[in-house]
C-alpha cells in the first residue's frame, strides 16, 4: 500500500524557515514525479512546487513561492523535501505531499495518484 508522510510543520514567525519532508513507502518512487500542494482554510488545494523523477531534475514553481521555496528529492530514501525560506502569512496552511506516477510533473491536483495526510504550516507572529 502507498503511503505518504509528511512531516515539519510548525508555527515560525514571518520570514523564519521551515524545512518539509515527505517519507514514500509501498513502491520505489523513483520513477513518480513529486509535488507539494497548500490548502489554506476556506481555499481550494493549490500547487507549489514540482521535481520529475530523478534527483536533481526539473523543477517547477507557482509563481507565489518562486525564489523562496526550494523543492528537492532522494530517490535512494523515497523521500522528498520543502525547503521554505522568507515565509509570509500567506503561506499558512495544510502542505501536502503527493506522487504522480509519471516521469512527467503536473500542477494539476487531479494529476496526482497518492496524496499523504498534510502537515500544518502556521506563519504568524
Amino acid at each position: 500500500q502507498v503511503q505518504l508522510v509528511e512531516s515539519g510543520g510548525g508555527l515560525v514567525q514571518p520570514g523564519g524557515s521551515l524545512r518539509l519532508s515527505c517519507a514514500a513507502s509501498g513502491r520505489t518512487f523513483s520513477s513518480y514525479a513529486m509535488g507539494w500542494f497548500r490548502q489554506a482554510p476556506g481555499k481550494e488545494r493549490e500547487f507549489v512546487a514540482a521535481i520529475t523523477w530523478w534527483s536533481g531534475g526539473y523543477t517547477y514553481y507557482a509563481d507565489s513561492v518562486k525564489g523562496r521555496f526550494t523543492i528537492s528529492r532522494d530517490n535512494a530514501k523515497d523521500m522528498v523535501y520543502l525547503q521554505m525560506n522568507i515565509l509570509k502569512s500567506e503561506d499558512t496552511a495544510v502542505y501536502y505531499c503527493a506522487a504522480k506516477a509519471s516521469r512527467v510533473l503536473s500542477t494539476a491536483v487531479t494529476a496526482y495518484d497518492y496524496w499523504g495526510q498534510g502537515t500544518q504550516v502556521t506563519v504568524s507572529s
